[in-house]
């Protein structure tokens, strides 16, 4: 089974432990982004994935590349030209102060990159599923054609096409992101979204729930994905369920949409050491249980436990095992020692 993920991978910047920017003396340097990040969680989990970008041929460019390797993703379908590789700064929230992110990303690499950039005939041999988020559309409309012509080309044979609709206020407006991801979730088979996405982007609304006091109404995401999977004609439809208590604690579940039938999952009450990426540990969890054919429950029981335990790690990436997922999964959640 090959996956192939499309997107932006970025330079992170982040001062030391939950020190402030205005506090900050120096940044630690990793990489990451949405799809990079899916890329690295299927490599993980003993999943053939490739990373699709485009990224200068300095040496900066180079970091990022040989951090993708050295956790076993193809790095062999990356385009190499540009001027800049996007970066963006983040700023641990602790209790009741929010993380904060700033980004520095305009006119990187990938997002002045041009669709003859891209061969998908011939990035998409021998591929089995495709994946890519709202971010990357986001990015300039160049992206955004890019990304429509990967997912035409995806569909034209008959591979598998996932989104995380990831919408960021600070990228576009919700009205260039509706209209935007209207037309590429016509070409979607697993629709990923948060608690706000649906809204968002296409005014679809969970009647009774609050994601800013942490209330959750299951009843209403039900509503939201079916209306989801109807506009757009998914096959699946997943939504992750945050509770936030505070930056540092969640309740963290999922619910899935399939075959007209609502499935939730377990609760995980999460401590955090870093919340980045979460959203795409759960979907690189949900790609993996879908090739391995696992049940829909199952699939949810897997991809929530992943994100779990991505909640647990520094960086953007999930650095976790399939078996130990599957043993969250299966109620191993004690933390004890492992000797």
């Amino acid at each position: 089974m090959k996956v192939i993920t499309f997107g932006e991978i970025m330079l992170r910047l982040a001062p030391e432990g939950y020190y402030r920017f205005v506090q900050a003396a120096s940044y630690g340097a990793t990489y990451g982004g949405g799809e990079a990040n899916v890329a690295v969680s299927l490599a993980g989990f003993g999943i053939d994935a490739a990373f699709v970008t485009k990224l200068p041929k300095h040496e900066i460019g180079q970091g990022a590349v040989n951090k993708l390797r050295e956790f076993g993703v193809d790095t062999s379908l990356i385009v190499r030209g540009g001027d800049r590789v996007g970066i963006y700064f983040l700023e641990k929230g602790a209790s009741q102060r929010p993380s904060k992110v700033i980004y520095d990303r305009a006119h990187s690499a990938i997002a002045a990159a041009a669709e003859t950039d891209f061969n998908w005939d011939k990035i998409f041999q021998g591929v089995n599923w495709f994946h890519f988020t709202g971010i990357t559309p986001a990015l300039s409309d160049s992206a955004a054609a890019i990304c429509l012509a990967a997912c035409k080309a995806a569909r034209s044979k008959g591979i598998t096409v996932s989104c995380d609709i990831n919408y960021r206020v600070n990228l576009w407006t919700r009205e260039k992101a509706g209209e935007v991801m209207g037309k590429l979730m016509e070409h979607v088979d697993l629709c990923i979204a948060n608690e706000e996405d649906a809204a968002d982007v296409f005014g679809i609304k969970a009647a009774g729930s609050d994601v800013t006091s942490g209330k959750i109404s299951h009843d209403g995401y039900k509503e939201v994905a079916s209306a989801l999977a109807k506009r757009f004609g998914c096959k699946q439809v997943a939504i992750t369920l945050r509770e936030s208590i505070s930056a540092n604690d969640n309740n963290w579940g999922a619910m899935l949409f399939t075959g007209n039938e609502y499935y939730f999952s377990k609760k995980y009450a999460v401590h955090i050491v870093d919340r980045v990426g979460g959203g795409d540990s759960f979907g690189a969890g949900l790609i993996y249980a879908n090739l391995n054919g696992m049940e829909a429950q199952d699939r949810l029981e897997f991809a929530v436990a992943a994100s779990c335990l991505k909640h647990t790690i520094e960086g953007d990436f999930n650095l976790v095992s399939a078996d130990e997922v599957k043993k969250l999964a299966a109620g191993n959640a004690s933390g004890r020692v492992q000797r």
